[in-house]
């Protein structure tokens, strides 16, 4: 029988927040099947990375924020949407390149990852915010 679950990431600026104690309590005992996470918001993503050092993750923050600079960055200036000021159609463009939604089997009741890596919220906003990610499992 399927399962959901809402889980609630609390971010305090742009970076990776891992989840992965959450998703595997979530899918602990529940067999083989697939599990699905989708995050319910248009400025953050979900990204499966290293959890052993925490220099990837803030390379991958430093990348990404080279990559799509804020609004007031004189080589984004042809944006428009800049209502909630200059992080957020940059965050935007972010979740439009990262993935949403992750899948991933579950074997023996746990998430098949490998050995370094984790499940993260990548916040691309620069104010907190709580996140909220769906789980859903099928056996």
């Amino acid at each position: 029988m399927s399962r959901q679950e809402e889980f609630t990431i609390a971010t305090r600026g742009p970076g990776l927040y891992e989840f992965t104690d959450k998703v595997r309590a979530f899918s602990d005992g529940r067999g083989e099947g697939l599990l699905t996470l989708f995050v319910r918001h248009t400025s953050c993503s979900l990204v499966i990375q290293e959890n052993a050092d925490p220099e990837v993750r803030a390379d991958l923050a430093e990348f990404f924020h080279r990559l799509v600079p804020p609004s007031d960055d004189p080589s984004m200036r042809y944006l428009k949407h800049t209502y909630e000021g200059p992080d957020d159609m940059p965050a935007h463009i972010k979740a439009a390149l990262l993935p949403v939604c992750l899948t991933i089997p579950v074997i023996a009741g746990r998430p098949a990852l490998g050995t370094w890596q984790g499940i993260y919220l990548f916040e691309h906003r620069r104010a907190p915010h709580d996140r909220r990610v769906v789980a859903h499992f099928v056996p």
